[in-house]
């Protein structure tokens, strides 16, 4: 297998990291609008082999970006474009399948990406912050101009409010699977959210990214919020696989 690649394009300061094998045809923000050119400097788009889009995540370091880890299973080829590639992909070690416990996944690139007026690094919470139950954040990325997709034309984002995990995790709701490290966000009355394709991508809260898309049930449901991983749960584990990595290779 050769190294996987990430293609990097000014097109709403877009990465795109090459995947295998998942259809994403219908898989878009739900209720959103069009933000304007290059005001969401940070956002990851992270496509199949054939240029489809499937999931996102933020550029929160020169070389590092951050995404769901639910994708660390799905095979990876190698495309025929490509400007950045990874080093190393590196999934929380607690990350339970079953559970979505813990769905956060650090990938390290070869190379930096250079931050300009087009590209800027999002700031993250720290450890343990809280989101204000209500609090209303936003969450974006790329939905398709046709079923068949290639790659991703129009980016969106979508604003939702924070909802509480009592709600969230009553028996008309997810009855009890919100851990502590995951965040609700949504409309009691539905009909907005973040969707399939957009997983690995940022909810970011007064400017900083609290949550990454993880799971759900179905999209824009009114039963149902969209959730996220609570990334303030794992700043400290961020941080330390960073500056550790650093800490490694000065060691040789």
């Amino acid at each position: 297998m050769g190294e996987k690649p990430i293609l990097f394009t000014p097109e709403f300061t877009c990465l795109l990291v090459c995947f295998s094998g998942q259809d994403v045809r219908q898989v878009r923000i739900v209720g959103g609008y069009v933000p304007a050119p290059y005001s969401i400097r940070y956002i990851v788009s992270i496509q199949s082999a054939t240029g489809q889009h499937f999931c996102g995540g933020t550029l929160i370091n020169k070389y590092w970006i951050l995404t769901a880890a639910h994708y660390f299973s799905v095979g990876l080829y190698e495309g025929t474009e490509q400007f950045r590639r990874p080093h190393v992909l590196i999934p929380h070690p607690q990350y339970n399948k079953a559970t979505n416990n813990a769905d956060i996944m650090l990938i390290k690139l070869q190379s930096p990406i250079y931050v300009n007026s087009f590209v800027s690094l999002a700031p993250l919470p720290r450890q343990d912050a809280m989101v204000a139950v209500g609090r209303v954040c936003t969450v974006s990325g790329w939905g398709f101009t046709t079923p068949t997709g290639g790659i991703p034309a129009t980016l969106r984002t979508v604003k939702l409010p924070i909802v509480s995990s009592t709600v969230c995790n009553a028996t008309d709701s997810f009855n009890g699977n919100i851990t502590e490290n995951m965040i609700c966000a949504g409309y009691s009355e539905g009909g907005k959210d973040a969707c399939k394709g957009d997983s690995g991508g940022p909810l970011v809260c007064e400017g900083r990214v609290y949550g990454i898309v993880s799971w759900g049930n179905g999209c824009a449901d009114a039963q149902y919020p969209g959730v996220y991983t609570s990334v303030s749960r794992f700043r400290q584990w961020i941080d330390g696989t960073i500056f550790g990595f650093y800490g490694r290779c000065l060691k040789y």
